[in-house]
């Protein structure tokens, strides 16, 4: 019987270049979609499957992640001598419980690899999750509780995959697929960061959530620098598929690239069409806006 899948590993480390000047002084990760920073959107993903502990892997300026998980008294008591019941519902419902979040410190920008390599102590020897924060996912069931699901039945590693354009397979890191009738999990026997255009195993991205045996670890530390001059993660999963198994899912949503502006934009929007309350003010405004730009 497998391990259960308890804990999930969050880099938020990164500077979030692609983002200035916004990011100069707010990290990426508080970048609001809608009304939720992205951070609190892969985080309810998380905690909707069941994990019980999140490890943030974090740089310099990280502080205000940290105080968004927290406790704000001020704010909260203001609230409350106002009668703003809702918000204060709000507000406890996002936090997490007492010692469920741990923070540790990528003190160099040394690749995703090292990043995980970060949270290897408090991990500890047990199978666990990585969510990227630059990628959320829209889903009437959790993407990672998708996984879980699959890592219950097969056990192993388990990596959430989509399908992307035949001629942007270079931009993504792609699968190779096992042989045999293909259906959403299916077993890998290979994966390539970054094919040359032409030479891809397939048209299935690695989406940004993973679900990792705890050998990943061992692998990492014994690593050297790969694509970048960075420990890429990618490598080490490729050493571990030497030793076990790996399945893919092709995952039931759409997921949003939030590292980049357009993904960003599409992210608000599509979870702005959720919300009853400006669905139908935002469709007008798109509406007048695409009209507007076809005239100029």
């Amino acid at each position: 019987m497998s391990r259960p899948i308890r804990k999930a590993v969050l880099p938020v480390a990164g500077l979030g270049t692609r983002f200035l000047p916004a990011t100069k002084a707010v990290p990426k990760e508080m970048l609001t979609i809608v009304d939720r920073p992205i951070i609190q959107h892969v985080v309810d993903e998380a905690r909707a499957a069941g994990i019980e502990h999140i490890v943030f892997v974090t740089g310099r300026n990280k502080h205000v992640i940290e105080d968004h998980f927290d406790i704000n008294y001020e704010l909260e008591d203001t609230l409350r001598r106002r009668n703003k019941a809702a918000a204060l519902e709000l507000l406890d419902k996002i936090r997490p419980d007492a010692g469920s979040t741990s923070f540790t410190r990528q003190q160099e920008p040394l690749g995703l690899g090292h990043a995980i390599w970060c949270a290897r102590d408090i991990i500890g020897d047990e199978p666990f999750a990585i969510l990227l924060p630059d990628v959320i996912v829209k889903s009437q069931k959790s993407c990672l509780a998708q996984m879980v699901d699959v890592y219950n039945e097969r056990g192993g590693n388990v990596i959430a995959v989509e399908e992307v354009p035949e001629d942007q397979t270079h931009q993504y890191g792609i699968v190779k697929l096992a042989n045999g009738p293909r259906n959403r999990a299916m077993p890998i026997e290979g994966m390539v960061e970054k094919p040359a255009p032409g030479t891809s195993p397939s048209n299935l991205m690695i989406t940004g959530r993973y679900i990792l045996q705890p050998e990943i670890f061992k692998l990492l530390s014994d690593q050297e620098k790969g694509a970048g001059g960075e420990i890429q993660l990618t490598d080490s999963m490729i050493k571990l598929m030497e030793s076990q198994t790996f399945t893919s899912l092709q995952f039931e949503g759409r997921s949003y690239d939030c590292g980049s502006k357009i993904g960003f934009i599409a992210a608000n929007i599509a979870f702005g069409l959720e919300q009853s309350d400006i669905s139908g003010e935002l469709m007008t405004i798109m509406s007048d806006l695409t009209r507007a730009k076809a005239a100029e």
